[in-house]
């Protein structure tokens, strides 16, 4: 006797309806979104907070309208510094935060400054601008970063913590105008002795890091396909949703 044809598929439903439905994600009930202009949204437009260019587009605010938090404090803020962080966002932490977000640390280690020199001057000057930020970032943000980890941990005690990474700013190679090979990669450099120093101090202080670098690989500012502006060099709306978002994202489910 054949079978009927319906027969397995009628099995398999039955089978799926008798096994246990898997378990809902549990709802984090506090998520407080800290850092700069690269967590606030700063170049991603449609702002909620003009003086902080913090963005709805931003990956903080699209993770929170994805996921709905019981709660969701942003307070990153563009051209934020650590002690900006410490003064004025360390009190959005409670006890019952589960989830932080932050990037911190460009700003400190001379962003803007060396960003115009490499802009607008010469090689040696863009040299020079990223040598000081480098002895900066050795010899200095490794304890300032230590101080806030710990002051974040200290208020927020069971939250799951999430360091953001600054990705490569510009494609190395080819031509890219406004800014010569020598300088775009000089720039890139100086992104991973960043990157390094704070995915060190973030994983000594038991904090995840998301590192952004691949996350926005080919889509640096001269490729086809820019999430960076080459104006205002922040990730742009979809620069946020594709690269930071799911970085983000992949971080808080580790």
């Amino acid at each position: 006797m054949r079978l009927s044809p319906a027969l397995p598929v009628a099995v398999a439903a039955l089978a799926a309806a008798l096994l246990p439905a898997p378990a809902a994600a549990a709802q984090v009930r506090e998520y407080v979104a800290m850092g700069d202009s690269y967590s606030s949204g700063t170049g991603a437009g449609d702002y909620t907070d003009i003086a902080c260019t913090r963005s709805r587009n931003a990956y903080p605010a699209r993770w929170a309208a994805a996921n709905s938090p019981g709660a969701f404090r942003f307070v990153a803020c563009g051209g934020a510094r650590i002690p900006d962080v410490q003064n004025t966002q360390l009190p959005a932490l409670t006890s019952a935060t589960e989830l932080v977000s932050i990037s911190i640390g460009g700003n400190d280690s001379g962003f803007a400054s060396t960003m115009i020199s490499c802009r607008y001057f010469s090689t040696i000057a863009c040299q020079n601008a990223l040598r000081n930020a480098a002895v900066f970032v050795r010899t200095e943000l490794p304890g300032r970063l230590d101080t806030l980890y710990t002051a974040i941990r200290t208020r927020a005690p069971r939250a799951r913590v999430v360091v953001l990474g600054y990705p490569y700013l510009y494609r190395e190679g080819g031509v890219c105008a406004g800014m010569n090979a020598t300088k775009r990669e000089l720039i890139n450099d100086g992104s991973d002795q960043l990157n390094a120093v704070i995915a060190d101090r973030a994983r000594a202080a038991g904090f995840a890091f998301a590192d952004a670098r691949p996350a926005f690989a080919g889509h640096e500012i001269c490729t086809a396909d820019e999430w960076i502006d080459g104006g205002n060099v922040h990730p742009t709306a979809e620069g946020h949703a594709k690269g930071y978002l799911p970085a983000f994202a992949a971080a808080t489910d580790g």
